[in-house]
């Protein structure tokens, strides 16, 4: 069974301050074109995307440098509303482990990744944290929470639509679009049961 956990592009939730993304069709079959043709322009953090550390590490690994591995493969869903704090990122690190599907994390529900809980996915090594929300962390956290798991390494899966995506593990398939050089980039973000 595959769940698309996919975010449509057009009508996404865009993070305050960042571009919409738009869409304009520049040949048309009712304007006599011999085909549609769209153009569009978008922020990389629009919709269900991902963070390369290179978002908030001067330095850090590009898009093109990390590579897919980190954003295909077994992965935990684990449900949590409101922060999460050290001894939930815990107690959500326990169950992934003994489902065999540590190195991928994945949060739904209305969940606030805090400093302490990044610290704890951050040292226990995963490859990839994901949650609902368009970001990590929130408001002067936020910065924080960035840091700390990008600069350990991770990638982030932001904007995952996960609703009535039942807790377990999970097979993870969220690569990017191959966008060279850039610190993030949209995906087509799946799951497989």
């Amino acid at each position: 069974m595959l769940i698309d956990i996919t975010q449509n592009i057009f009508e996404c939730k865009v993070f305050p301050g960042d571009p919409a993304p738009s869409a304009r069709l520049v040949r048309s079959f009712e304007n006599g074109d011999f085909c549609n043709l769209t153009e569009f322009s978008m922020c990389a953090h629009n919709g269900t995307h991902v963070d390369a550390p290179l978002h908030f590490i001067r330095g850090g690994k590009s898009i093109g440098e990390v590579g897919i591995e980190p954003f295909v493969g077994d992965c935990c869903v684990a449900r949590h509303d409101g922060d999460v704090l050290a001894r939930d990122a815990e107690r959500i690190l326990a169950a992934a482990r003994a489902a065999g599907a540590a190195e991928r994390i994945l949060i739904a529900g209305a969940a606030t990744l805090t400093p302490e809980g990044a610290e704890v996915f951050a040292s226990a090594g995963i490859k990839l944290y994901g949650n609902e929300s368009q970001t990590v962390g929130w408001g002067e956290t936020q910065e924080t929470v960035h840091h700390i798991l990008l600069g350990a390494g991770l990638v982030l899966l932001e904007g995952a639509v996960l609703r009535g995506v039942e807790e377990g593990k999970y097979f993870l398939s969220a690569a990017p679009m191959y966008l060279g050089r850039c610190e993030g980039a949209p995906c087509r973000a799946y799951l497989m049961k």
